[in-house]
């Protein structure tokens, strides 16, 4: 492998940066003598590496190099902050400045005699895909969301679009995929069925060109016929759709959970740490300490999502209804001036931010309440901690039909506005987490579903093996 460059290029954002960490890692660990270089925009490389004298300059923890691209924002961008006019001037410069600065980024490594010999470009990263293609550098999709997304896609942009979308108003309309189970509009990527709001527009303009770069892709690797693509799932979480798309080359690699596979002392130590959010510094863990076995609520929706002050205060009346004490994460960019967290008590925290894994670990915590990103999904069930599903947009209604087909949780229901209610909240707890039959079902699911996520991360796992066999192919046939 000692001839071999990975180079894993990831779109600026928590939940883009965090797989494409483990995966990185992971390449790191798998492929000794091997060059491995992740590249995120200048925005979040300079957020997961405050100290540096320069945003851009690069970074060496030894197994991996840290070089960014500018995307021409960075100083960031939040999708959700302006108009569709924002959104779309963003797109539009995310293609033509990522691409010419990724094209810089190659260039530089061939300077030094470290030339790509691998691009694995995430999700949205298309113009990656485009840049490598033209250099004749071998690619692979890391595709970051679960396979039944990756299908769910897949139909829809080769033949599935029209039918969808003559539907998209009805939300219980029911569609048949090759390999899927029929699924509810509902359930399908809210980019399917928001079509007025520009940004959501904007953002889906991304996915396309992600699809329209794989359909080129059938000669990546020297003959080989299929598009190659590694996959953040375990084998046995989603096995119906892995093969429902036999046009591609698909391989479960998952979880990519970096405190799974990282060797987290070395990588603290030499403060490569990555998170764009900077942690609280509450003794969490320590209050959690004081809690009996399955006792807490833990809340969090992740890195994107914002609640409005009237839901949070919902949401609060129907935590405190359920008796039961909670850890909330409520981001500083989602504080209200009134939210400072001095109204800590012995029932209830609010941090700003967290280690989620360390926090889904802890014996004291008996549910998680999310939005259902992939990222804190795959945790939940990784910790085998049950799941009250609140989904709010993008691939998180799909994650939390699998939250409920995997029988790890209760599914909230929601108004139109995606508006949760106290009353419903506390039900969906009393489910989880109470000593019911259904409760106890849920916990046996969680349980057994750990299990399976712990065997697949273990040396010989499905996991490795699926990693293995991509640099096995990669090796014989570059």
């Amino acid at each position: 492998m000692s001839s071999q460059h990975f180079l894993v290029v990831a779109f600026p954002g928590q939940g883009h940066i965090n797989p494409a960490r483990a995966l990185a890692e992971r390449l790191a660990r798998t492929s000794p003598g091997a060059r491995v270089t992740l590249s995120a925009a200048v925005s979040a490389h300079r957020l997961m590496f405050p100290w540096l004298a320069s945003p851009d300059e690069e970074v060496h923890d030894g197994a991996i190099s840290y070089i960014p691209y500018s995307d021409g924002y960075d100083h960031g961008f939040r999708l959700f902050a302006g108009d569709g006019d924002a959104a779309r001037r963003y797109v539009e410069a995310f293609g033509r400045v990522g691409r010419k600065t990724f094209s810089a980024v190659l260039d530089r490594l061939a300077a030094r005699g470290q030339p790509v010999t691998c691009v694995l470009y995430a999700m949205l990263m298309w113009w990656a895909a485009e840049v490598a293609r033209e250099r004749g550098v071998p690619r692979a999709l890391y595709w970051i969301q679960p396979a039944t997304m990756l299908a769910v896609y897949y139909h829809y942009f080769h033949g599935y679009e029209r039918i969808i979308m003559e539907h998209a108003a009805d939300p219980g309309f029911m569609v048949a995929m090759p390999g899927l189970p029929s699924m509810a509009i509902r359930d399908l990527p809210s980019f399917f069925s928001n079509v007025t709001d520009e940004r959501i527009v904007a953002a889906f303009g991304d996915i396309r060109r992600t699809f329209e770069q794989l359909d080129l892709d059938v000669d990546n690797i020297t003959g080989r016929k299929k598009p190659m693509v590694l996959v953040n799932t375990v084998e046995a979480l989603e096995l119906g759709s892995l093969v429902s798309m036999p046009e591609l080359d698909v391989l479960p690699v998952g979880p990519a959970i970096l405190s799974l596979f990282a060797d987290g002392t070395r990588s603290r130590t030499n403060g490569v740490v990555g998170d764009l959010f900077e942690h609280d510094e509450k003794g969490y863990m320590e209050w959690l300490d004081t809690k009996p076995e399955r006792s807490v609520v833990y809340v969090s929706f992740g890195s994107m999502s914002a609640a409005s002050k009237r839901q949070k205060e919902e949401m609060k009346r129907g935590l405190a209804a359920s008796g039961r004490s909670y850890l909330w994460v409520v981001r500083k960019d989602n504080r209200d001036n009134d939210e400072d967290g001095d109204d800590d008590d012995e029932q209830s925290m609010l941090v700003e931010w967290c280690d989620q894994v360390r926090v889904l670990s802890h014996p004291a915590v008996g549910c998680f309440v999310t939005h259902c990103g992939w990222n804190s999904t795959l945790e939940s069930v990784s910790c085998g901690t049950p799941v009250v599903a609140v989904p709010q947009w993008s691939d998180q209604d799909t994650n939390a039909r699998l939250i409920v087909q995997w029988g790890i949780g209760a599914r909230a229901t929601m108004d139109a506005d995606r508006f949760l209610d106290a009353e419903e909240l506390t039900r969906c707890l009393d489910i989880v987490m109470g000593s019911s039959e259904e409760g106890a079902a849920i916990r046996r699911s969680s349980a057994k579903w750990k299990k399976n996520m712990q065997e697949a991360i273990t040396d010989g796992g499905s996991s490795e093996h699926y990693l293995r066999t991509f640099l096995g192919q990669f090796l014989d046939e570059a």
